[in-house]
C-alpha cells in the first residue's frame, strides 16, 4: 500500500516529468499578484496524461475518504480545479459543482454552477494553493449558500505561512497531496536543479513577496 510520502514523491516526479512545474531561478516568472517567482506550477497539464490524471484522481479520492469521509457534493474551484473536481466526483459517485471567482454578469448571475442545497456537506477541490485567498473565496461562497464545508484538498501547495494563517482564520482544514519541500527534494534527486538553484528556491519561499525586487 502506498504511503502519503510515496504519493507526494510520485506526484512531484510526475509534475516535473511533464513540466507542469517549471523551475527557472535565472529567468523568474511574474505571477498575477505581481510577485516574482523562480517557479511556476500549472497542474492542468497533467490532465493531458491519462496515467498521471488517473493517479492524481485516485490519490484525491483516497485522501478525501480518509480525512473527510464521503461528502454530499464535491466542489471545484474555477477554473483550474473544475476538471479534476469532476473526475473525483465521478469516481466517488456524488454530485459536482464549481465555484466562480466572481458571479457572472449575465443570465442567472451564478457564483456556484450546478445544484447545491443548504445543509449539504461539501469537500472543495483545488489544484494549487499559494496564499489561499482565492481558494477560500470559494469556501466562503459555499458557506453563504448554507453548505457544511468539511475542508479543502489540493494537489499542490507552496506551503506559505500566510496560507496556513488564512486557512486557520477561516477554520477550514486543508489537505494537500504534494508540497514545495517534496518537489525540491525530487528536483534535486532527478537533477532538474542543482544545489545553487536549490538555495535560490529555498530563499524565495521565505520572502516571496519581496524576492527579486
Amino acid at each position: 500500500m502506498a504511503t502519503k510520502d510515496d504519493t507526494a514523491h510520485s506526484i512531484a516526479d510526475y509534475l516535473l516529468q511533464v513540466k507542469a512545474v517549471r523551475l527557472q531561478p535565472e529567468a523568474p516568472f511574474t505571477w498575477a499578484s505581481g510577485w516574482k517567482s523562480p517557479i511556476y506550477c500549472d497542474n492542468r497539464i497533467t490532465l493531458s496524461y491519462p496515467k498521471i490524471r488517473t493517479f492524481i484522481r485516485q490519490a484525491l479520492v483516497k485522501a478525501i475518504e480518509e480525512k473527510y469521509g464521503k461528502p454530499d457534493v464535491i466542489a471545484g474551484v474555477a477554473t483550474a480545479a473544475i476538471a479534476q473536481g469532476a473526475l473525483v466526483a465521478e469516481a466517488m459517485g456524488v454530485p459536482f459543482v464549481y465555484v466562480r471567482a466572481s458571479a457572472k454578469d449575465h443570465g442567472r448571475q451564478n457564483l456556484i454552477e450546478g445544484e447545491i442545497k443548504s445543509g449539504q456537506s461539501v469537500v472543495v477541490i483545488e489544484d494549487l494553493v499559494s496564499t489561499g485567498q482565492s481558494s477560500l473565496k470559494a469556501v466562503q461562497s459555499l458557506r453563504e449558500a448554507g453548505c457544511d464545508v468539511k475542508g479543502m484538498i489540493a494537489v499542490f501547495t507552496y506551503g506559505f505561512p500566510l496560507a496556513e494563517e488564512n486557512f486557520k482564520k477561516e477554520n477550514c482544514p486543508l489537505l494537500t497531496l504534494c508540497d514545495y519541500n517534496v518537489l525540491l527534494e525530487k528536483a534535486v534527486e532527478t537533477k532538474s536543479i542543482d544545489e545553487k538553484h536549490l538555495e535560490t528556491l529555498q530563499q524565495w519561499r521565505q520572502t516571496p513577496e519581496s524576492w527579486g525586487k
